[in-house]
Order: C-alpha cells, then structure tokens, then sequence
C-alpha cells in the first residue's frame, strides 16, 4: 500500500492541459496594453504563481499600477476560451481510483477562488476535490502555507503525503511543507528543471502516478480490469 493519505496536486499543466492557453491570455493582454508580450519560455515559467507574482516575473518592465490593468485583460482572454480546454488523459480515472481507494484528494492552484471554481464545474472534478488552496486565499507558491493548512485540515503528517505539479514552484512547495514531490513532464517546466530538485519522481503521463499513489492497488486494479 502507498505511504500517502493525502494527494495534493496542482491544476494548470497537472490536471488540465492549460498551459498554452495561459501563455498565450498573457502574450495577448501585454500585447493591449502596448507592452511587448513575455517570451513563451518566460511566460511558462511563471505558471503556478499568483497573478501578481507571475506579472512581476513575466513582465518586470511593467509598472506596478498596472497589474490590475493587465490582469483584466488576461483573465478576459483566459476565460474567454477556457471552456474548451480538457482534462490530460486519464487524470479523471486517476482521481477516482484515489478516492475509492480512500486517499483524501486535494488542490493547491496559482488560480484564484473563482478561477479554481468555474474550473472544477467545467471539468467535472468536483465530486473528487475534498479541499482546495488558492493563491488569493495563501501565499504564492513556493511558500509552503496551502500545504501546510491542507496537512492541518486532513489531521495527516507531512511524510504521509504528497505534491504533484508541473513546476519547481509546486516541488519547492513540497519541500518547504516537508512532504515527498512528485514532477510532472507534460506541464509548464522542462523535465530537467524539475528532475533538479529531486523529487520522488517525474513522470511523462497521469496513469504513470498510480503505482507511485496506488502501490499494489495499481497493479491489482489493472489484474482485475483484465480478468473481466
């Protein structure tokens, strides 16, 4: 069986496959506003941050009295399109299986409280998301206080749970609250930047999660699936 009681994971380039939705709402807003749009390399980087964080780090030429100016325009354009985007393959399944496992399932977002709601309505993800930490209800990540207050509401020690995210920003998240980290290669940040920070371990796909999650479960899960 996993040492995990509690599974925590990132939303954007974790669950949904809304990375390059996010770069280019962002490339688009600095475009309206007359400011030259971030790199997309620098625009990826900054996923998982709060707003604020990731406009300070995206666009660091553009004056603080703006933010609200340009985060108008992003979210305009974000949620303009996010009812298209979906799920990565198999997350749905996964979360299921934790569930009827009996992990508890939680999320810790760069997103707002709003952003994380219209999100697990359109996805569908609601009935498996037993709590949830967003950037505008806790510090930005990678401070460790939507773990910490996620490890408190579970009654679970650090070192029976675990982080899964796309970014050092949520594995640094993990090592500041003192619980295991697990990449994710399909997201924002490179494998090799996340595979620095040595996590339990990175990964190219969601099924790839349950035997690290599930342990023998997984593999008996799959047995059975065969039999029938």
């Amino acid at each position: 069986m996993s040492a995990f009681e509690l599974v925590v994971f990132d939303w954007d380039g974790t669950l949904m496959d809304s990375t390059a939705a996010i770069v280019r709402a962002m490339q688009r807003a600095a475009e309206e506003l007359g400011i030259a749009p971030p790199p997309a390399e620098r625009a990826r980087h900054v996923i998982g941050l709060g707003l604020a964080d990731a406009l300070r780090q995206a666009l660091p030429e553009l004056p603080p009295q703006r933010y609200p100016e340009m985060a108008a325009r992003y979210r305009h354009h974000y949620l303009s399109h996010d009812g298209e985007l979906a799920l990565f393959p198999g997350v749905e399944e996964l979360l299921a299986r934790l569930v009827a496992a009996g992990r508890y399932v939680a999320v810790a977002t760069g997103k707002s409280r709003l952003g994380l709601e219209r999100a697990l309505d359109h996805s569908g993800l609601r009935r498996y998301v037993m709590a949830s930490r967003t950037a505008d209800e806790c510090h930005s990540k990678p401070h460790p206080q939507m773990l910490q207050e996620l490890l408190e509401e579970f009654a679970v020690p650090p070192e029976r749970a675990v982080m899964i995210g796309d970014t050092t920003h949520d594995l640094l998240m993990a090592q500041a609250a003192g619980t295991a980290g697990i990449g994710v290669a399909y997201g924002a940040h490179p494998r090799e930047a996340l595979a620095a920070l040595r996590p339990l371990s990175v990964v190219d796909a969601p099924r790839a999660l349950a035997p690290l999650l599930l342990g023998e479960e997984a593999e008996d899960g799959r047995a059975l699936a065969q039999r029938r």
